[in-house]
């Protein structure tokens, strides 16, 4: 696991693209109109999710094209399970 997952993990905005991105592909546009923010700052926040390995672009024409990058949340799924896996099991209900 990478620094970079993590840091891309810590921002509530873009937690929000990856939950959307978990219903299907997006254009960069189509996302941006979710958000109240700047092209600038949705470009900033993409780059990270990028950097992360956590979304795919593709361009069709004019447009940029995202998906989520599956294998990668798997991975960090898996991870975060083993963390607390034990943890939540060990825990005694009432």
């Amino acid at each position: 696991m990478t620094n970079n997952v993590f840091k891309a993990l810590a921002d509530p905005t873009r937690r929000e693209i990856l939950r959307l991105l978990g219903k299907g592909e997006m254009s960069a546009g189509e996302l941006a109109q979710k958000f109240d923010m700047t092209k600038p700052s949705m470009s900033h926040h993409f780059s990270i999710l990028k950097e992360a390995d956590l979304v795919t672009c593709r361009r069709e024409g004019q447009q940029q094209i995202y998906s989520l990058n599956t294998t990668v949340a798997q991975d960090v799924l898996a991870w975060l399970w083993d963390l607390l896996g034990d943890k939540a099991g060990r825990r005694k209900t009432p």
